[in-house]
């Protein structure tokens, strides 16, 4: 088994669509106006309206309700990036800090509200296990 994706559902999804292209600078493939994915050599970040949910199951997912997983991106240098999404980014939860278990984390809310977390290893345990 391999995991392949999150998806994130949205009553706004081209709003949402161009906030993911703007922060992590990787444009997305676009299926239809109610679908998208923001593709990664590790894993694509999938972005459907609320239009797609009674595909599923009638009311089985909601919109802008998240508060319970964190989307993370490793990136390569978390502060000189903080910087950078100053203009994109209008709700930060934390500055880059260096968490316990040796990466240092920035956390900001999407437009919907969901939890992102842009972070870079620092420790030498945390580099090793995500060395490229």
């Amino acid at each position: 088994m391999d995991f392949v994706s999150v998806r994130i559902i949205t009553g706004d999804v081209a709003r949402l669509v161009d906030f993911y292209e703007r922060v992590t600078k990787t444009p997305a493939a676009w299926a239809t106006e109610d679908f998208a994915e923001i593709r990664t050599a590790s894993g694509t970040l999938a972005i459907g309206s609320t239009r797609t949910v009674p595909l599923f199951a009638p009311g089985s997912a909601e919109p802008a309700a998240n508060r319970s997983a964190i989307l993370e991106f490793l990136v390569d240098d978390v502060d000189s990036l903080y910087e950078n999404l100053k203009g994109e980014v209008t709700e930060f939860v934390n500055k880059p800090t260096t968490m316990p278990w040796g990466n240092r984390a920035l956390l900001f809310r999407d437009p919907d509200g969901n939890l992102v977390n842009f972070f870079t290893p620092v420790a030498p345990a945390a580099i090793e296990k995500f060395r490229r």
